[in-house]
Order: C-alpha cells, then sequence, then structure tokens
C-alpha cells in the first residue's frame, strides 16, 4: 500500500477530553504515538499526557516520510540524540523510537535514540515510494511520493530489525513491516524483536489480530518451548 495520508488527528485538547476516557478502559498497556514539528512539540505533548494514568507510553514517532518535515530525527543521530535527551526529562513514562527505514545506517540512529534516553525501539516505518500514471505521466499521489507499506517491504524490515537489535543489545524492539501470518512475526522475533506491530495487513484480514496470538502459543508448544524468550534474536547469522 503507497499512502500520502498524513497524520491527521483530533489534536492533544481533544485527545485527553474525549479520546483517554476510552483508553482507560482497554484492558491492555496504551502507548501514545507522538509527532511534532519541533523538539518543543515533542516535548509538550509527552510532558502534558506523563500525568494521565491510562497512558503507560509514548511511540515518538520521527520517522514518517509523507509530512513536511519528513525523517529529520530519524535521519541524523546527532539530532535524534538531541531529541531524546530533551524528552527524559519531560516524562517519567516508556520512551520507544519509532525508526526509518529510509536512512544508510539503522543502528547507528537506533544507537542515538538509546544514548538519548529511549528506552525501547519501534521499527520500520514506510518506506519512501513513488507511482506514476502512465496515461497521464502524473504522480498518482497529490503528494507526489508516499509511505510504502504491506508484505512488499517486510525483508527490509526484518533486515533494520536485525542490525538494530545488533547495535543496541538488551533493548526492547517492536517489528513493523508487512505481517500477514504467524511465520513472518517469527522471522521478526528471531531477528530480535520481543513484540510485533500489525499495520496493513488490517485492510485485509482484520481478524489477524485475535488469531496471531492463539497461533503463536500453539507453535511454541510444538516446538517445546516455554515462551517467547527463547526465540527472540535466536538467528543464525
Amino acid at each position: 500500500m503507497l499512502n500520502a495520508i498524513g497524520l491527521e488527528n483530533c489534536g492533544l485538547e481533544v485527545f485527553i477530553e474525549k479520546k483517554v476516557p476510552d483508553l482507560a478502559r482497554l484492558p491492555t498497556k496504551v502507548l501514545v504515538n507522538v509527532v511534532g514539528d519541533s523538539i518543543e512539540d515533542y516535548a509538550e505533548i509527552c510532558s502534558r499526557l506523563d500525568g494521565v494514568e491510562a497512558v503507560d507510553g509514548f511511540e515518538i514517532n520521527i520517522s514518517c516520510p509523507n509530512v513536511q518535515h519528513g525523517c529529520r530525527f530519524a535521519s541524523d543521530p546527532a539530532d535524534c540524540e538531541r531529541l531524546f535527551k530533551a524528552l527524559k526529562p519531560a516524562t517519567k513514562k516508556l520512551l520507544m523510537a519509532k525508526l526509518s527505514p529510509n536512512v544508510t545506517d539503522v543502528g547507528e540512529i537506533a544507537r542515538a535514540a538509546v544514548e538519548g534516553g529511549a528506552q525501547a525501539l519501534s521499527l520500520v516505518n514506510t518506506l519512501l515510494g513513488m507511482a506514476v500514471d502512465v496515461k497521464t505521466r502524473k504522480p498518482q499521489l497529490a503528494n507526489v511520493t508516499g509511505g510504502l507499506s504491506g508484505p512488499a517491504i517486510r525483508p527490509v524490515a526484518v533486515r533494520c530489525v536485525w542490525q538494530a537489535a545488533r547495535a543496541c543489545p538488551g533493548v526492547p524492539i517492536v517489528g513493523i513491516g508487512g505481517i500477514r501470518t504467524l511465520n513472518d512475526a517469527l522471522e521478526f522475533f528471531i531477528v530480535g524483536a520481543s513484540a510485533v506491530q500489525i499495520g496493513t495487513t488490517n485492510y485485509l484480514d482484520p481478524d489477524l489480530l485475535n488469531r496471531l496470538p492463539k497461533e503463536l502459543g500453539a507453535w511454541l508448544a510444538e516446538q517445546g518451548l516455554e515462551d517467547l524468550g527463547k526465540v527472540v534474536g535466536s538467528v543464525k547469522a
């Protein structure tokens, strides 16, 4: 899927007033995805939500390729580290850096995020892509370029998670990118992810979120493994 929908949302005030009460009733941990145009934007949002009990942590989105500020914090190690150093005093809650595949060395960016104060990593965000209408010779997206997601990007995402895990041993990683089966998720676990996110597949197979934990449990039992920890980072490479 190629999209350029940006990061439209209701804004912080409406989120606190109307969304948080619903989140508080969910029987799970809640991480809020945070984006801003400046370090000050990120810090203010984290600071305001630090006192909200329903929020357990933040996924700091520094890597969306189809917004105006692009991937500045995700492509420059110094900027990335500076951002997380500024966020660390703003909250006592979990800080997770969402990283981009559109960089030369994702391991270097991962290290910078962790050195700045990130306690976990999630990757990857979408790849930068483009499509052209051959009849009109115009880009098919009004934004010209957009974010590519889905099964096509999974090998890239698996490689990035492997590199990040090697660069930041012991740091929890959430794998993202084209997961549509148990085997897809297992690839991420084996290279070092301890959790996964499901995105594009929800458009085609929304029940995967219900099936995947059961399928994973059954697979672990078949393998004679007590928990997923035996699988995480077990790649023989």
